[in-house]
């Protein structure tokens, strides 16, 4: 049977606010969408059936630590990523520029050779050009594949900006043209130029001129303010391509998605509710609740009494704060799952309610809420 190619189907809209589904050989993934991240080829504390059940439909994977540990030839011979971490969902690998930046020890960017850096794990040499991202992408056979880009740090220098934008557009042809043409995966462009309108715009024409699957927002999500970010998604949300999915990498709480949905994004990745999980952070409909809070000591109510899933509703704060405090690895495993599941949830009535017409009343009851 011939394989389903890559394709985005736009459904509904409600402002800017849309809702589609992707549809790859491996299933459909419903827009707006959460991705959990499996950095390390795993959902920290979570079984790829769990996640399924949260009603995920894929997930992220990381080409930096995956090339580092355990090497993309370990993965090849396993079959692929997919068959190495026993996940038949589809799965998105970022190229591993934003590691490069905040991981690793020693770093430099050489317009040809790529980043050359060392790893953070052993101080290992490394050279990452766009050619050789792409090829370990490739490698681990994920379905939709990151362009190389350079993403900097947060800075007001306009000149050190714009020389790193035009340097991810250099690096984006030469990863367009190392991918080559392969309907049944996806290469998606990373829109740069910091906190600036007219190098965000320059940038996605640029990329606009190369036609790539789809288009990601990248150089967000570290250390600007979430009135900054969204001040960047207006900037661009009237130009970006109403046939192709728009995604903001790296992000973020509750509240940072409703206002991106709002300004047009379709995709979401955060290390957030897992990480907040395994720290005693949930997330819920009511807000945010520190499980190892004293008070939840005498507490024989759940996180959430409404949720059916997973049999979440049967752990009770008073025995998720006992788990917490005496450092038990359940604990950690209840509240990542609690917080994937709130997540999913948070996606599903987003486009429940961008199909009815009423997002906007939906955004403004819950953006400050959550």
């Amino acid at each position: 049977m011939a394989l389903k190619e890559f394709a985005f189907k736009l459904l509904n809209k409600d402002g800017y606010a849309r809702e589609g589904i992707i549809e790859t050989h491996r299933g459909i993934i419903r827009t707006p969408a959460f991705m959990p991240v499996g950095t390390q080829a795993t959902v920290k504390a979570c079984t790829t059936d769990d996640i399924k059940k949260t009603g995920s439909d894929i997930i992220l994977a990381n080409t930096y630590h995956l090339m580092i540990r355990p090497g993309v030839e370990r993965i090849q011979n396993a079959g692929g990523l997919h068959s190495f971490m026993n996940c038949d969902l589809p799965i998105l690998t970022d190229s591993g520029g934003f590691q490069v930046m905040s991981l690793s020890k020693l770093n430099k960017i050489d317009r040809e050779k790529g980043a050359i850096f060392n790893s953070h794990v052993d101080g290992k040499k490394f050279y990452l050009s766009p050619e050789e991202s792409i090829k370990i992408q490739l490698g681990l056979n994920s379905d939709i594949v990151m362009i190389m880009d350079e993403c900097p740090k947060k800075t007001d220098d306009y000149e050190l900006i714009k020389k790193s934008m035009e340097l991810s557009l250099y690096w984006a042809d030469r990863s367009k043209k190392a991918f080559g043409k392969n309907p049944h995966k996806a290469l998606f462009g990373i829109v740069q130029g910091g906190l600036f309108k007219d190098l965000r715009l320059l940038s996605l024409k640029g990329l606009l001129n190369l036609n790539f699957d789809g288009y990601a927002i990248g150089g967000l999500a570290v250390g600007e303010t979430q009135e900054e970010m969204f001040k960047v998604l207006d900037d661009i949300k009237e130009n970006l391509p109403e046939n192709k999915p728009h995604y903001l990498m790296g992000v973020g709480t509750p509240s940072d998605i409703l206002g991106a949905v709002k300004r047009g994004i379709d995709m979401f990745d955060c290390v957030m509710p897992t990480r907040s999980g395994r720290t005693g952070l949930a997330f819920t409909w009511n807000g945010r609740i520190n499980i190892k809070n004293n008070k939840y000591q005498n507490d024989n109510s759940p996180l959430d009494e409404k949720c059916k899933n997973l049999n979440l509703n049967k752990y009770s704060k008073n025995y998720l704060n006992h788990l917490f405090n005496t450092n038990e690895i359940l604990g950690s495993m209840l509240l990542t799952l609690n917080n994937i599941n709130f997540y999913q949830e948070l996606m599903s009535e987003i486009r429940k309610n961008i199909q009815k017409g009423t997002f906007n009343e939906f955004h403004d009851k819950y953006i400050d809420k959550l």
